[in-house]
């Protein structure tokens, strides 16, 4: 046990000898009266004598006194202690980094930023979408102000085609209304349609006589200069409705053909040719049209504006071609349908319809030339005939009993506008 304090007092010398020697800070008389006026008192003492052994409790030991009266400055109250050295020093290193990376550790992290999942959507997206959404906010007034010029330059355009398109919207509803009625039809009605189309033709040609549009009905180009996009775009779109209008007006014509002459199945199939016709007519009018439009170059373009002309106007042939093919077929087969007719049953016989229970299913009236269909169910002719205007199965029991929905014999017009 002595030999070991020897050796602590041998180190403990060794690392004392580069550092100058602490003084006694020993307070005078006159010091030691202030504090104990003041209730306090300090005693730092650091002995070091090469004589005097040293031990491991009085080594670098640093004693506080306090005392609460002036009587007590000396000593005899309580007196705390504390180990200052070198060991202490590096164990309270020691503690403080682990209190540090305790208390490093016990604080939550910061969640990462959740994804909206829910919404289906990344955020990237969200936020492209909602600076979309600020730019169009910031853009309104001047597209507002856009909008209002262009409607002021092209005010007179823009009365013709909604009043056109109105008035193909109110023909083309009372036309099926009139169809539906069959031998009910009002003549009047439909003489007043007839007359409406007419009148809307004539004042639409007669404004812009100058401009020849009733030249795009033959396939010719007008007269409109300069043809740019926008004014061949409104040529085209106007020439489409005007088409619309003048196969309307031979609907009503068939309408007005006595019923002795024709019964409503013929009827019918009239009216699907008409339309057939008509869409083609459509399709076929506006090709002069885009035709010059892009073949048109400007003289400073020279040789390339035109090639590259010339080649665009030969890629839109191509794709018209294909379109007319797949036209061309739908017409074959209303053709073919107008011709032999179309077979949804055969005659049913009396026992069948008492067995039915001698009432339409459709009309809920008594049979009037009933039809056998092939699942052996039977409608009225007229009745089962309207039916398959829109549907290509039974009303009763689902079968498919025809291949194509012929959706024109009711006199309906497509109101799809052909602008290419």
């Amino acid at each position: 046990m002595k030999l070991r304090v020897q050796n602590d007092r041998s180190d403990f010398r060794r690392k004392l000898i580069p550092r100058e020697c602490p003084t006694v800070m020993q307070p005078d008389s006159g010091e030691r009266g202030g504090h104990a006026g003041n209730g306090l008192s300090l005693n730092l003492q650091a002995e070091l004598h090469a004589g005097t052994p040293l031990t491991a409790a009085d080594s670098g030991e640093v004693r506080v006194s306090m005392g609460g009266s002036p009587g007590e400055s000396s000593g005899g109250a309580s007196s705390r202690r504390s180990r200052v050295g070198p060991h202490s020093h590096s164990h309270a290193h020691t503690h403080g980094q682990n209190r540090t990376q305790h208390h490093s550790s016990s604080e939550p992290e910061p969640d990462p930023p959740e994804s909206d999942v829910d919404s289906g959507e990344p955020s990237a997206s969200m936020s492209e979408l909602r600076c979309l959404l600020r730019w169009l906010q910031k853009s309104l007034p001047f597209l507002i102000i856009l909008c209002a010029k262009l409607v002021i330059q092209h005010a007179l355009g823009l009365a013709v085609g909604v009043g056109l398109f109105t008035t193909f919207l109110y023909v083309n509803k009372n036309i099926q209304s009139q169809v539906f009625l069959q031998d009910h039809y009002s003549k009047l009605r439909c003489i007043w349609l007839l007359l409406l189309l007419s009148s809307s033709t004539l004042l639409l040609y007669y404004t812009f006589l100058s401009e020849t549009l009733y030249n795009c009905l033959i396939f010719l180009s007008p007269t409109i200069e300069p043809l740019g996009f926008w004014e061949t775009l409104w040529a085209v779109g106007i020439t489409n409705l005007i088409i619309k209008l003048l196969f309307m007006g031979v609907k009503c014509l068939i309408l007005l053909v006595p019923a002795s002459l024709v019964t409503c199945r013929t009827q019918g199939r009239w009216l699907m040719l008409t339309e057939e016709l008509g869409q083609v007519h459509q399709a076929t009018a506006p090709v002069p049209l885009w035709f010059r439009y892009l073949v048109t170059y400007q003289e400073s373009d020279g040789t390339p504006g035109l090639t590259l002309g010339v080649l665009l106007a030969l890629l839109y042939l191509i794709l018209k071609l294909l379109g007319f093919y797949n036209q061309s077929t739908s017409l074959l087969k209303t053709v073919s349908v107008f011709l032999a007719g179309e077979h949804t049953g055969s005659a049913a016989t009396r026992a069948q319809c008492i067995e039915a229970g001698d009432v339409c299913p459709i009309c809920q009236g008594e049979y009037r030339d009933p039809r056998a269909l092939i699942c052996q169910h039977i409608f009225c002719d007229e009745c089962i005939a309207l039916w398959f205007n829109r549907e290509k199965i039974c009303p009763l029991c689902r079968t498919v009993i025809t291949d194509k929905v012929y959706k024109w014999r009711d006199g309906t017009t497509s109101p799809h506008l052909q602008l290419y």
